[in-house]
């Protein structure tokens, strides 16, 4: 990789300056549930296309909900039609508001060097914040490390600041016999049930209607998480030393 690629690939240049991404930065810490992925899988090349796959189907869900988010009115991949539907109806619920501009945000901490892109800025029954999209299995922790890092770059310009939201988008099948579910993701079928319960795992199961899941949570308090997210990049600037003075960074 030359030293452009490395640049485009892992940051943005704002203003003339180079500044690694919050993603590529919180990749440094380690991953539990990937690691699981990794060894349920044939091979190593087997788990990195359905990663890629599943990074695609993620990427068509993000695109079509921040279009309609931004006032847009696009066609829906019938793909991910049960999570878009889902999301409309849980945004109209819950009367979910954003402005445009708030959408997609690049945004910079020139004080620690970062940059990043927000998936938007919204107020939720009153309160303001960040509310990041994800289409993952669950809502793990490790994503408080990256909105706490979009929070610390934008609290002295938007004022009204006070809160961030993880925002999960899914869709599912539901056995009509015993309750298990189905997800289809990355070309990958994995069945969920209870633990400890019998029935579920000896169930022939019958599936139903693929039906959309959203499930919202707050994380109000930032600060320790922003401190982890800023020894993480201390780590990430120690594993990237060589090619970051190469880039200049450091």
């Amino acid at each position: 990789m030359t030293i452009d690629e490395y640049k485009e690939s892992h940051g943005y240049v704002i203003d003339g300056t180079w500044y690694p991404r919050v993603t590529k930065i919180v990749e440094i810490k380690a991953k539990p549930a990937l690691y699981r992925f990794y060894a349920k899988m044939d091979s190593f090349d087997a788990a990195e296309r359905m990663k890629e796959l599943s990074a695609k189907e993620g990427t068509l869900v993000h695109e079509t909900v921040e279009a309609f988010l931004m006032g847009k009115n696009p066609d829906v991949d019938q793909s991910i039609y049960p999570s878009v539907k889902a999301f409309l109806e849980f945004e109209e619920m819950n009367n979910i508001t954003v402005s445009p501009e708030f959408v997609e945000l690049r945004l910079v901490n020139s004080a620690e060097r970062y940059a990043g892109t927000l998936d938007a800025i919204a107020t939720i029954g009153g309160k303001t914040g960040v509310l990041d999209i994800k289409t993952s299995q669950e809502i793990y922790r490790d994503y408080n490390l990256q909105t706490s890092a979009y929070v610390a770059a934008l609290k002295d310009d938007i004022p009204n600041l006070e809160t961030r939201w993880i925002l999960r988008i899914d869709q599912v099948q539901k056995c009509i016999k015993c309750g298990a579910l189905l997800r289809k993701k990355g070309g990958r079928l994995n069945v969920k049930t209870q633990f400890g319960n019998k029935e579920m795992w000896r169930c022939k199961h019958e599936w139903g209607k693929t039906e959309g899941v959203i499930e919202l949570k707050e994380f109000p308090e930032w600060g320790a998480d922003y401190q982890a997210f800023l020894g993480a990049k201390k780590l990430w600037e120690w594993e990237n030393e060589e090619i970051l003075k190469q880039v200049g960074y450091l």
